[in-house]
């Protein structure tokens, strides 16, 4: 296997270092647009580097992509930017006829009259509207296969598979007890992708009446995370769980609960009311005369960058789903989680922990694709495959997993 990752921030930086201990692959082309994220990436491998090229690229730019792939006989596609590039990305990918990986899909868009209520374009529907032509030309795209998503829908599909005979609700549940000495606020993921999911309309999913949407940071519970993390508050938030599970998985169902805080949740309303969520440009003066400026962008300039925030970091982060259905007649609650220790992910890869364990997901799907244990054709999602064989890949990686009955 021959991989282009594109994009070299945290996430992808995590995934080099995550890789390099890893002996499927034969060769990993590291792509920035900044070519010194890339070159920084692959120099701080070290000896493990060998396998690693650093490349510069626009990925927006889907002709230069596709030439890259190509000239560097890569067979698949790893997307670690932010959702703004995962259709030119997937586009380009699949003009040279390479497998796809994303950890986030395409962008969604409110319905235009009523966004609280009913779906506009849903995330991933730009993606999932190829996937005949994919399944035609016997080639995969695996969507959403970061932490969430990604292991979240995995364990969605060891639930259904292995835990239940009929399942009522599944609810992906993220919290954390992170905090970052020196900051007021300082998120711990993509700012631009945080404001994103957190501020438009949230989607969930019931048996009989499919998608629809509701008020944003709505339905607020505290949910009991596990390892020391403790009670959180938790708020519907848009996420492609939501969009891919009910796809797979036979439940009556489905939502994302994301554990922001209030202070967090105040701080992203205020940044809609200002104005300051939107990705469309603005006019504003500079010292060379106007300039248009995406406010989002402005918000994302004036924030640390979370992958410099591991050492002055604390705590951990856990991403998990919650099932509730029927065993054997009976009832049954249980909650699959994963957790990373930010003094660990540190000591052990130099990378925050929410970066960390976003990037080692989609390095075990490389390798069961590489070795044939996962296969398919088409745009599928994680739930579309086995998930005993990465759970246990996932322990082997030395990051175990839990489950815990409610």
């Amino acid at each position: 296997m021959r991989v282009l990752l594109v994009g070299a921030g945290g996430v992808g930086t995590a995934i080099t270092r995550i890789a390099a201990r890893r002996p499927f692959f034969e060769a990993m082309v590291v792509a920035d647009f900044v070519p010194a994220r890339a070159e920084a990436a692959v120099a701080a491998l070290g000896d493990r580097g060998a396998r690693f090229l650093a490349e510069r690229v626009d990925a927006g730019d889907e002709e230069a992509v596709a030439a890259l792939l190509e000239r560097h006989r890569c067979d698949v596609l790893l997307n670690a930017t932010d959702p703004r590039f995962v259709m030119p990305l997937f586009r380009a990918a699949r003009n040279a006829g390479a497998t796809y990986l994303d950890m986030a899909m395409s962008l969604s868009r409110p319905h235009p009259e009523r966004p609280y209520a009913q779906c506009g374009v849903k995330l991933g529907d730009e993606q999932f509207a190829q996937a005949d032509d994919w399944a035609r030309a016997d080639a995969l795209a695996l969507v959403g296969m970061g932490v969430e998503p990604g292991l979240s829908d995995v364990f969605a599909r060891y639930a259904a598979d292995e835990l239940f005979d009929e399942i009522e609700e599944i609810g992906v549940r993220d919290g954390a007890n992170l905090t970052v000495d020196g900051y007021d606020f300082a998120p711990s993921f993509s700012i631009w992708t945080t404001i994103e999911e957190c501020l438009n309309p949230p989607v969930v999913w019931e048996a009989g009446r499919g998608w629809f949407t509701t008020e944003p940071f709505s339905e607020p519970e505290v949910f009991d995370f596990p390892e020391g993390i403790g009670p959180v508050e938790c708020v519907h938030v848009e996420h492609e769980e939501v969009l891919l599970m009910p796809r797979w998985i036979d439940a009556r169902r489905v939502t994302f609960k994301y554990g922001l805080g209030r202070e967090f949740v105040e701080t992203l309303r205020t940044l809609r009311l200002l104005g300051l969520d939107r990705t469309d440009p603005v006019t504003v003066p500079s010292a060379s005369g106007p300039v248009a400026v995406s406010p989002r962008d402005v918000v994302a300039a004036c924030l640390p960058d979370p992958a410099t925030l591991g050492d002055r970091m604390h705590g951990k982060t856990c991403a998990g789903t919650w099932v509730r259905g029927v065993k054997d007649g009976a009832p049954r609650k249980v909650y699959l989680y994963h957790v990373v220790d930010n003094q660990w992910s540190m000591a052990e890869y130099g990378c925050q922990a929410v970066v960390w364990q976003t990037a080692v997901n989609p390095v075990v799907a490389l390798e069961l694709l590489a070795t044939g244990v996962w296969r398919g054709v088409g745009v599928l999602g994680p739930e579309a495959f086995p998930a005993r064989p990465f759970l246990d890949l996932l322990t082997g990686y030395g990051s175990p997993w839990g489950l815990r009955e409610q």
